[in-house]
């Protein structure tokens, strides 16, 4: 058999066919596409994540702003899961980078409460950015959940650190008003 024959001939050694994701879970598991941005796609989706807050948190009243926040963060999550869980057995990668719902989820924890002014999105930004990076226990630990858990449950226990210090910030006045 020469070497064409070969390419395609079936072989027992040949890769698994993998199914590709729905469209819904691809749209989803990359916020719209913001996860193919490079370098850095997790904070590429971060900044969109503050900025589509921001933007859209204007036009609430008042009492619907902490609300539509959990809201928003809760849907991140319970449909991100099953996104990063599709699209992660379609690529065959465990955490496939362009996977960045999780960073939105968390991104939103980290905002909850926190007021609609530049120098709390920008705090929050950043101290998202850098539990996620930095992982402090129990948050690389996480990470070993089994698909789609794994992908975002690691960003959600970042963003509640976020949370927590965002809110000592705010309380002490740190962040001024």
């Amino acid at each position: 058999m020469n070497e064409a024959q070969a390419a395609q001939s079936p072989s027992s050694s040949a890769a698994p066919v993998s199914i590709p994701a729905p469209t819904w879970a691809n749209v989803v598991a990359t916020f719209f596409g913001i996860g193919r941005l490079k370098p850095g796609p997790g904070t590429w989706c971060s900044l969109a994540t503050v900025v589509c807050w921001g933007t859209f948190s204007r036009f609430l009243p008042g009492a619907w702003v902490v609300p539509a926040n959990v809201a928003l963060a809760a849907l991140a999550v319970t449909v991100g899961i099953p996104a990063a869980t599709r699209v992660s057995r379609a690529t065959g990668l465990k955490d496939p980078q362009f996977v960045v719902v999780d960073e939105t989820a968390g991104q939103l924890i980290t905002l909850i409460g926190a007021p609609l002014a530049w120098k709390s999105f920008l705090a929050g930004f950043i101290l998202f950015r850098v539990f996620d990076i930095v992982k402090p226990p129990p948050v690389r630990q996480l990470e070993k959940l089994p698909e789609g858990a794994g992908i975002v449950i690691d960003d959600v226990a970042a963003g509640l650190y976020g949370l927590v210090v965002m809110q000592f910030l705010l309380h002490f006045g740190l962040l001024g008003h």
